[in-house]
């Protein structure tokens, strides 16, 4: 068993926004009583949202050796469709008012009810096989993330220990469930006994910070994009007594705005801890302490609890000395099995060996403390200079702050994007002149709004349509 939630009794291990309150026993038996539904281990498609049924049918299926595929609720349909007819899921646990045809509502709890397929057990699930993720970019394409009971096991612990989380924890759901840092918090504040206060609003509505206050939260979990909001809605003046830490992945924080919660953080007794990690590493690879976060401004900071960096040059060799670029390689028990592009891979083994090649490009300092500086792949030729596509985001960002900006393009041809057509051409002579390259080279493109995931992540991939 995962985490075993009958060793928490009575205990609330759920409060949702509608009042909702579920112990750990309820969630036990509940999710016995779910699996019965289904007969045993097979795959089901989870819509999620931030609810306690929605949970249910992750945590619950995974405990229960159940194999969830983790979909947002939201899901185009033509999307959904492509992966119903890669994947054949015995079963599907979505919100009440769905419907699918060809399927058999067979089973109803808290709002949700499971829809059996015409498929039954036949796709062969490897028995090592825990879950299923979409990575951040690919949610309309077939692709998943496979992941292990050892790699939710592994990472999950070190959370806790890192954190040093227990029992008395509060986390506000700010994050979809289907995103590998949403449903990390789950898992970590799961495997203490502590309560998760469950709301679908978002930190821009009165109604999430009502709920915030009146449940006494003591943490939430945001990406980059939840800080910019968060700095824009003037968060600092809010008066939140019972709020412990704020954590952050899923991107590199501006360097200012850090400074800025990291400062507030130590004036008001708070802690600011930042992290990095990906879907193929289940969730987390490095955090930084937060009693070295002023100084380290910028930094993803240092491996996990048995997680282990190392620094790669072109010709495939380890870098050992410091301030020297190479591509980060990360190698730990929480490195998940490999994709799937369709149900025949979900047979498939551990194809990385505990090894991940993150396509991140990174430095180390003196203090064996890490920094992104870009993407692998996140870069173009400008007139014969390599450009770093996410270092010039970042300058825009802190030239231009509070303003939505994304860099894309290809080689001679740097497209910049922005909600605010009239500061345009003010970014494109900033940036010329601040690289030293011909301005005729840049090119700017006016959007009503960048587009991104449902975890608040630029997607690049859209942005492709309008380079020519």
């Amino acid at each position: 068993m995962m985490w075993n939630f009958d060793r928490y009794g009575d205990a609330l291990a759920l409060i949702s926004e509608n009042g909702q309150r579920v112990t750990y026993a309820q969630l036990a038996q509940e999710a016995r009583k779910l699996r019965d539904a289904m007969g045993g281990r097979c795959l089901v498609f989870t819509l999620c949202k931030n609810t306690p049924a929605s949970l249910l049918g992750y945590a619950g299926l995974v405990e229960n050796g159940v194999v969830p595929a983790l979909l947002n609720a939201e899901l185009d349909r033509d999307m959904l469709t492509g992966l119903y007819e890669a994947y054949h899921p015995a079963y599907l646990w979505a919100p009440e008012g769905f419907a699918w045809d060809g399927c058999e509502s067979v089973y109803s709890l808290w709002g949700y009810h499971l829809l059996k397929t015409p498929f039954g057990t036949e796709t062969r699930l490897n028995d090592e096989l825990a879950l299923l993720l979409t990575t951040s970019g690919s949610t309309g394409s077939p692709k998943f993330v496979r992941q292990s009971y050892r790699n939710i096991e592994a990472n999950t612990q070190s959370i806790v220990e890192y954190l040093k989380l227990d029992a008395s924890e509060r986390p506000i759901t700010t994050l979809p469930m289907n995103y590998t840092y949403g449903v990390s918090i789950l898992n970590s504040h799961l495997m203490v006994g502590a309560t998760i206060l469950m709301t679908e609003c978002g930190i821009a509505q009165r109604d999430f910070w009502t709920f915030f206050r009146q449940e006494e939260a003591t943490s939430f979990g945001g990406v980059p994009y939840t800080y910019e909001m968060l700095d824009r809605m003037r968060f600092m003046r809010m008066d939140l007594p019972s709020l412990r830490t704020m954590t952050q992945a899923g991107g590199k924080l501006q360097p200012e705005l850090h400074g800025k919660f990291v400062n507030w953080c130590r004036e008001v007794g708070k802690q600011f801890i930042v992290m990095y990690g990906q879907c193929e590493a289940t969730a987390r690879m490095a955090y930084l302490p937060w009693e070295r976060s002023l100084e380290k401004i910028g930094a993803i900071g240092i491996a996990i609890p048995g997680g282990r960096f190392e620094l790669i040059d072109v010709n495939g060799n380890p870098i050992t000395e410091t301030g020297v670029t190479g591509e980060l390689r990360y190698h730990g028990d929480n490195v998940t099995l490999g994709y799937a592009t369709c149900a025949a891979d979900l047979s498939l083994g551990d194809e990385r060996g505990g090894v991940l090649e993150t396509g991140d490009m990174a430095q180390m300092d003196a203090d064996g403390y890490f920094t992104i500086v870009g993407r692998k792949k996140r870069f173009l030729k400008m007139y014969g200079n390599r450009v770093n596509l996410d270092e010039l985001e970042g300058m825009l960002k802190g030239q231009f702050p509070g303003m939505d900006v994304a860099c894309g393009g290809r080689d001679d041809h740097l497209y910049l994007f922005a909600t605010r057509e009239d500061v345009l051409p003010e970014m494109r002579t900033f940036l010329s002149q601040k690289t030293g390259l011909n301005i005729a080279g840049f090119h700017t493109q006016p959007l009503d709004a960048i587009p991104k995931n449902d975890a608040g992540k630029t997607l690049y991939r859209e942005l492709e349509q309008y380079v020519h």
